[in-house]
């Protein structure tokens, strides 16, 4: 069967690179099709050694990162991309619409939905452009063109897999197509050899890239407030986009480590206190499972797919409100040693590449 990998485009290396790797070696020989690759990135690098194919608009959108922009170009770009000798191809989708390809009368296509693009449905994004009202306006329009565009080119997929029960839900809502959930693939393993031994200092631990909707702003004032020591790991993706605000953030307690590596950050795991979660309707999140591998707790906003990995009382705790104030309350009354290691990384095993890479296997004997 031959075979093609599709992405949005190849530039963090984040769940949903991982996700396209765990597909990658399922099916090796498979050339990735992108939008752009920006080959000095995290992930162009993680990518370095696969055939990635770009599309024709890729000088242009890596030019001082025009990608945002330009995506109201997204139907003609996927629509470049001819597939018609391939026996099925396998789309890895969330931003920027990944399907409307030229397709062979037996192609079949299956996504994996992350989520239906969140800024066409008026969901928390990472650059907050609401704030800003030249792209206010401009992104009103491009997204008033998009959406039908965006719900055509779904009726072409054959079959959807998505990445959490809350993803299923937009996928129905917006697409009005049914979905099977196989969680996201997590190094489950490899983060509870390297963290076995490993015994918990006292710091408070968040893994995210520096952007809008991700609760950073609020976990360093809580922080703060409640006289806690926090690392935040991750770097700068959306700085610009973030108001100048980081300098602000930093405080006594509070620091900003950038990006590690995966040994580093599995360190920063196993040795934290307890990971907070703090997104707004995450589609499912990977970090928060990253932290039970690792044997440790996590605190999580009560919404999105932390109600999907997070078991209260057992591996973790909930707050029902994304304030300072409730996450303050939380954090001055946590108790570590409420939380067994061995429950979490129980809970972690859940969600591990090798059982994401025999689901996928298995669906795809199925239904293609």
């Amino acid at each position: 069967m031959k075979v093609a990998l599709v992405h949005d485009y190849l530039r963090e290396y984040g769940g949903a690179e991982r996700v396209l790797m765990a597909l990658h070696e399922i099916w090796p020989e498979a050339p990735i099709y992108t939008a752009f690759w920006r080959q000095n990135s995290a992930a162009g690098k993680a990518f370095s050694n696969t055939k990635v194919i770009e599309s024709w608009l890729a000088p242009l959108i890596k030019y001082k990162n025009l990608y945002s922009p330009f995506r109201f170009l997204t139907p003609l770009i996927w629509k470049s991309f001819n597939f018609k000798d391939y026996d099925l191809v396998i789309t890895s989708a969330s931003w920027y619409i990944t399907r409307g390809f030229r397709l062979g009368p037996k192609t079949k296509v299956i996504c994996y939905c992350h989520t239906p693009p969140r800024y066409l449905y008026g969901y928390p994004t990472s650059i907050e452009w609401r704030r800003y009202w030249p792209i206010r306006i401009y992104a009103t329009m491009i997204n008033h063109f998009l959406r039908p565009y965006d719900y055509q080119s779904a009726q072409q997929v054959d079959k959807f897999i998505v990445n959490s029960k809350n993803v299923a839900g937009r996928v129905k809502k917006f697409y009005r197509r049914n979905s099977t959930v196989i969680y996201p693939a997590v190094e489950v393993e490899k983060i509870i050899k390297a963290t076995h031994n490993t015994k918990p200092k006292d710091y408070y631990l968040i893994v995210s890239r520096i952007v809008g909707a991700k609760g950073i702003e609020l976990a360093t004032e809580a922080a703060k407030k409640a006289k806690v020591s926090l690392k935040v790991l991750g770097e700068p993706a959306g700085l610009k986009w973030f108001g100048g605000r980081l300098e602000s953030l930093k405080g006594r307690g509070v620091e900003f480590l950038g990006r590690v590596s995966d040994e580093e950050l599995y360190r920063y795991y196993g040795q934290c206190r307890a990971f907070l979660a703090l997104a707004m309707d995450e589609d499912f999140g990977v970090t928060p499972v990253e932290a039970m591998a690792a044997g440790r707790p996590v605190i999580a906003f009560r919404g999105g797919g932390y109600l999907e990995s997070v078991v209260e009382g057992k591996t973790g705790e909930f707050f029902n409100k994304p304030t300072v104030k409730s996450l303050v309350t939380v954090l001055k009354n946590f108790k570590q040693e409420k939380y067994k290691p061995e429950d979490c990384r129980k809970q972690a095993k859940k969600f591990s590449k090798e059982k994401f890479k025999k689901e996928i296997k298995d669906f795809i004997k199925k239904y293609a």
